[in-house]
């Protein structure tokens, strides 16, 4: 008869318990009769009453939310654009979430403050900031703005990402041909250096050759030109072969004799 009640007990606790686990990555909430116990329940496996509590389990880790949205710019345009948000939840706030926002925190709360930073940023700028340098500052500024409105709720943004712009053809026409401008105006400027430099590469050679003529010219002397005048007469003296020379005095002029 003992036995047979605690054969019975056993069963009955067993009928009365349940197993979960909770994996990493996540973080789980334990709610009894409705009533959300503020510690949560990390990494392990956690038993409990299934007719009395539940185990809820919330991710921790970082989820990619993408959203795709019109954007308003600074002059009135809508520019289409894709987003991707990369948040998580701090395990910690876990049953303030449960208690507060629920277990569709995402479309609760991410989603609303998302549409409104990026709403707020983004009439900031032109809509040609969307698609140049400026990007990567519209990006941050959505981010801390969006950080700042859920890190008291146990939300942490990581990053946004603005995937992909399209801009109304009109202005994507507009900046084409402002690019294009814009490149046919650096290649005549290098053009023109290239030119310029062609200019100066000459004006330093004929200042050479300039400077060269008058250097020689400076050092031919009528002394010097009598020297060279008498070397080559000695010169002419010493030589086997029968010549003519006519003769100033000063210069001599060689005739050959022979032809």
């Amino acid at each position: 008869m003992k036995t047979k009640i605690i054969l019975f007990s056993t069963l009955a606790s067993i009928a009365f318990t349940s197993c979960t686990i909770v994996k990493q990555g996540e973080v789980g909430v334990k709610r009894t009769f409705g009533k959300i116990n503020e510690k949560p329940l990390m990494e392990g496996a956690k038993l409990f009453n299934p007719f009395t509590t539940a185990i809820i389990k919330l991710p921790t880790r970082t989820i990619n939310m993408e959203v795709r949205l019109p954007l308003p710019s600074k002059e009135g345009l809508t520019v289409q654009s894709e987003v991707s948000i990369l948040y998580r939840m701090v395990g910690s706030y876990g049953p303030s979430v449960v208690e507060n926002l629920g277990r569709n925190y995402e479309q609760v709360v991410i989603l609303p403050i998302f549409r409104s930073a990026v709403a707020d940023i983004s009439s900031q700028y032109f809509a040609k900031d969307m698609h140049t340098g400026q990007r990567s500052v519209i990006e941050k500024d959505i981010k801390n703005l969006m950080d700042n409105q859920l890190k008291d709720r146990g939300f942490v943004v990581e990053s946004v990402l603005l995937k992909s712009i399209i801009l109304p053809p009109g202005l994507t026409k507009a900046i084409e041909e402002k690019l294009e401008a814009e490149q046919d105006a650096q290649r005549m400027e290098f053009t023109l250096n290239k030119e310029r430099q062609e200019a100066t590469r000459r004006i330093i050679e004929a200042e050479g050759v300039r400077d060269a003529q008058k250097i020689i010219a400076e050092g031919l002397s009528p002394l010097l030109l009598r020297f060279k005048t008498i070397e080559a007469f000695n010169k002419l003296s010493t030589s086997p072969n029968a010549k003519t020379i006519i003769t100033n005095g000063d210069q001599p002029l060689m005739f050959n004799a022979e032809k």
